[in-house]
Order: C-alpha cells, then sequence, then structure tokens
C-alpha cells in the first residue's frame, strides 16, 4: 500500500488542515507531510497547482486526490478500517457523523468573528448573540457526548470527531470563550495529546501572517 501525501496550510491558521492532520497522527495512520503557506493576497499559486479547488488540505493517495476534511476522514475510514477513525457502534457511528457534519457546514459567527491563530494571546473577545449562539450549541454537543461516552473524548477514545472539534479549542482558548465545566475540560484533553502539542509547537515557530487572520 502506498504511503499517501497531506497537503496542509499554515499550521497557525489553516484550521481546516488540523482536522486530517490531527486524526492521522493521533490514530496512527502513515502519512507524509507537505506544506504550502498561503501568506499571499490572493492565494499562493502554488496549492492551486496540486488543488483543483485551490484549497487544502488535499490528501493524495496514489493517483486518488481527496480534498474538503470530512471528506478525507471519510476516506481514511474507508482505507484503513483497522485505524477505527469512527466509533465501532453503529448508533455513536452516526451520531458522530451528524455533529462533524453540523461542524463542517455550520458555526458561521465563530468562523467568521474568531478566525483560528494559535499565535494569538489568548484573549477575551466579546460575543454578540451569533457568536454566543455558536459557543452555546457546541457546548450542548460536546456536554451531551461526553455525559453518554463518559469521556474524556466526545464518544470516550479518540475519533473523527473530535478531530473536525479540535479547531474549535484553539479558537474558544484564542478568544477567551468559556464553555461549561464540562466542555472546558474536553479542550483540556484535546490540548495534551501529543498530536496537539506538536501541530501547536509547529504553528507557534512560524513567520508567515495573514492580516485577515490578526483580529
Amino acid at each position: 500500500m502506498s504511503e499517501m501525501t497531506l497537503v496542509i496550510g499554515n499550521k497557525n491558521y489553516s484550521s481546516w488542515s488540523l482536522r486530517p492532520w490531527i486524526a492521522m497522527k493521533t490514530l496512527g495512520i502513515d502519512f507524509r507531510e507537505t506544506l504550502i503557506p498561503f501568506d499571499f493576497e490572493s492565494g499562493n499559486p502554488a496549492i492551486k497547482a496540486v488543488s483543483a479547488s485551490g484549497k487544502v488540505p488535499m490528501l493524495i493517495d496514489g493517483d486518488v486526490k481527496i480534498w474538503e476534511s470530512l471528506a478525507i476522514l471519510e476516506y481514511l475510514a474507508e482505507r484503513c478500517p483497522e485505524h477505527h477513525v469512527w466509533p465501532a457502534d453503529a448508533a455513536s457511528r452516526a451520531e458522530a457523523r451528524s455533529v462533524s457534519s453540523e461542524m463542517a457546514t455550520g458555526f458561521f459567527a465563530l468562523r467568521g468573528q474568531c478566525p483560528f491563530n494559535l499565535h494569538r494571546k489568548p484573549s477575551l473577545l466579546p460575543a454578540d448573540a451569533a457568536l454566543a449562539a455558536d459557543v452555546a450549541r457546541i457546548d450542548a454537543i460536546w456536554s451531551s457526548l461526553l455525559e453518554k461516552s463518559g469521556g474524556p473524548l466526545l464518544f470516550g477514545t479518540f475519533s473523527a470527531a473530535d478531530a473536525m472539534f479540535a479547531p474549535v479549542v484553539g479558537r474558544f482558548r484564542s478568544y477567551g470563550l468559556t464553555p461549561s465545566a464540562t466542555a472546558a475540560r474536553y479542550m483540556e484533553a484535546i490540548t495534551v495529546l501529543p498530536a496537539w502539542k506538536e501541530w501547536e509547537t509547529a504553528a507557534l515557530a512560524e513567520i508567515w501572517l495573514v492580516a485577515a487572520s490578526e483580529i
């Protein structure tokens, strides 16, 4: 079986890249990393050269190219079933896919007002009604799943659902968005993962600057 390549953007800014990266690292799926920074105002043409959408992440597996974080996670689940990308139980798997899809397609206030930026010194960002609603909904998702699973991660052990929500942990920390005590414990469980620490260390060492993500 050929080695896969994951093309990602800046670790400081690319929340979408973090998702498949942290999943593959945590679950022990071998891959080669290629980082293409998007520090050009109109985008880095090198990304367009490997990704027709002009966006990353992009997973390359031989002649197969998969883009969009959730699609990459689904591909990995099929290609590497022994790594248990999704929960083993059918009901839990369905719920994990549901909350992951909700994350992929929603929470626009959080995305727009709180760009992923690990360089940002944690400080409180006053939340308007839309942002407060996003935070409350994410808190409710986490709290409900953790109550059922017993934690420390959403479905007990790491799954694609945790990968999808990992960038939210970074956003909550950077902008001082404080969820419930239960959700705060979940955030801690994510940030102590070796893969999170590896990503964060690399992100903090980056020198690229994307003005639009500096709030």
